[in-house]
């Protein structure tokens, strides 16, 4: 039984995470914008390896902890972590809409400036204008992309998730989340402006309640 239920967790950790690549790739498909293949591999290798460290490191961490401060970090980090998803929801829509404050971003952040422009208008990834994502804009938006995934990560190492299983199950639904969002973004003909970004917030605060009991 727990080891179903560790595995539903992966799963449930995996899409959550994969949900940012899915709108990313459907205002890309609205556009008209090519996501190759190689572009698609890069995301979504560069996604999961991140990822991946993130959980060793928490794996590497709980060994040097005991297990009720284990509990402990791990609700905190994934609660937190969900209300921030969930006010990140309503900021990137902010930034979206309004000029001035993306301006005061790039003003104050300078080498973040990139990474912000690209996690809060996706489209500003394709930076050459070519209406296709080149290698080095796909690894420009796996960095964004990730910011969340490696924090996250950390966290549910050390309530007992398996980082490979995680791990294997992202390779999967990034690489779904990056084609299906596409497929149907392309099919819309036009962008329709949605964000799932609170329901990511969401499952992660669940997630973070399940750790304490």
């Amino acid at each position: 039984m727990h080891i179903f239920f560790s595995g539903f967790e992966a799963v449930v950790l995996a899409l959550v995470l994969s949900l940012d690549a899915f709108v990313v790739s459907f205002a890309y498909g609205a556009d008209k914008i090519k996501i190759p293949a190689v572009s698609v591999l890069i995301i979504n290798v560069l996604c999961s390896f991140i990822l991946g460290v993130s959980m060793l490191a928490g794996e590497f961490f709980k060994q040097l902890i005991p297990q009720w401060l284990e509990i402990a970090i791990s609700f905190t980090i994934l609660f937190l972590l969900g209300l921030a998803t969930l006010f990140d929801s309503v900021t990137k829509a902010m930034i979206r809409k309004h000029n001035s404050i993306k301006k005061q971003i790039h003003f104050n952040m300078f080498q973040f400036r990139c990474v912000l422009s690209i996690y809060a208008d996706p489209d500003k990834a394709d930076s050459d204008r070519s209406k296709t994502i080149s290698p080095g804009e796909a690894a420009s938006l796996a960095a964004a992309l990730s910011l969340d995934g490696a924090a996250v990560g950390f966290g549910a190492a050390l309530g007992s998730i398996s980082p490979w299983a995680v791990v294997a199950c992202s390779l999967v639904t990034n690489a779904l989340a990056v084609m299906l969002g596409w497929f149907f973004g392309n099919k819309a003909a036009q962008k329709i402006p949605f964000n799932l970004s609170w329901v990511s917030g969401a499952i992660l605060i669940m997630l973070a309640i399940s750790k304490l009991f």
